[in-house]
């Protein structure tokens, strides 16, 4: 019982960025606009959202300093998300190269501030993060509550929760089908009234929001500061969980939940019965190899937008 708890919460735990950051690909990759940037983004995320723990912390905010920390996190991950968008939008320029120069900007940008900051290779450890809850009633409940509702942080069952009201924001509302209209047929939306650029522009930054919480999240639950190497790797598997869920919400939250329960045997798996035998380094690659197989489209066809990576010139057929 103790062993499937241990799993089920640090499974969430690792998810609950994955899944932010992958619904924000969701709303890039829906409009037309690739974002293999998401990485970058989650990287100003955690550093963004350190900083202004600590900040905050500073002022004698105590427990609101992380949540104050994740406010910034987003903005800054929008802001940042403009340079993807103007560049592939506005100039036109190839998506591909746009997303991997922020990937490099981030990382570049990041490291140097925490030099100048804090003069070394990495921040100051917060002594407030998100806080794990057992949720009232339902932690109760035999065999069920001690596993899905007990010790959990908030911000998973925030990720899990986001991920349908996003489902439903993209498949139910008006914005939703304008969105995916701009990515499927931009000249056939463009025809009926709704401007391309402007819907590509939010799309982006809903990219930059969400994968800046990711970020956050992550640095603020798991690895309680900032360095170089805290963000190595989750944006592109987030990017491989939106592939793998096939851009849809609900699947990005499924895909992201298996590469999080990989992730999280990657660290708890020399404490497990059934993997402590098996060499560490194994576990360790186990979320990229997945990743790598994801990618190579082992989990069948995904028919992506089919407009995604083209950009739009108004009257050009």
């Amino acid at each position: 019982m103790d062993i499937i708890q241990l799993i089920i919460s640090s499974t969430i735990l690792y998810a609950a960025p994955l899944i932010f950051t992958a619904l924000g690909g969701v709303f890039s990759e829906r409009s037309g606009v690739v974002n293999i940037g998401l990485e970058g983004l989650m990287v100003m995320g955690a550093f963004t959202g350190i900083v202004a723990s600590l900040y905050f912390e500073g002022l004698g905010m105590g427990n609101a300093s992380p949540w104050f920390g994740l406010i910034i996190a987003i903005i800054i991950g929008a802001v940042f998300s403009l340079f993807h968008a103007v560049a592939s939008i506005s100039f036109r320029a190839d998506q591909v190269v746009s997303g991997v120069a922020l990937n490099f900007l981030a990382v570049g940008l990041s490291v140097f501030l925490v030099r100048k900051i804090f003069d070394k290779g990495q921040t100051d450890v917060i002594k407030f993060s998100i806080s794990k809850i057992d949720l009232p009633i339902l932690s109760d409940i035999p065999f069920i509550g001690p596993i899905f509702f007990t010790n959990i942080a908030i911000t998973s069952y925030i990720a899990i929760i986001l991920a349908f009201v996003v489902w439903y924001v993209v498949y139910k509302t008006p914005f939703g089908l304008r969105l995916r209209s701009v990515g499927e047929h931009p000249m056939a939306a463009d025809t009926m009234g709704i401007n391309v650029s402007k819907m590509r522009y939010i799309g982006v930054l809903l990219s930059g929001a969400f994968a800046g919480l990711g970020g956050a999240v992550y640095a603020l639950s798991s690895s309680l500061q900032f360095s170089g190497t805290t963000i190595a790797g989750q944006g592109f598997i987030a990017l491989a969980a939106m592939i793998f869920g096939k851009w849809n919400p609900i699947g990005a939250l499924g895909a992201a939940l298996f590469f999080g329960l990989a992730q999280s045997l990657a660290v708890s798996g020399g404490t497990l019965p059934l993997l402590q035998d098996i060499p560490s380094v194994y576990l360790s690659i186990a979320p990229y190899v997945l990743t790598i197989v994801a990618l190579t489209g082992f989990i069948g066809r995904a028919d992506a937008p089919k407009a995604i990576g083209t950009p739009y010139i108004k009257g050009k057929r």
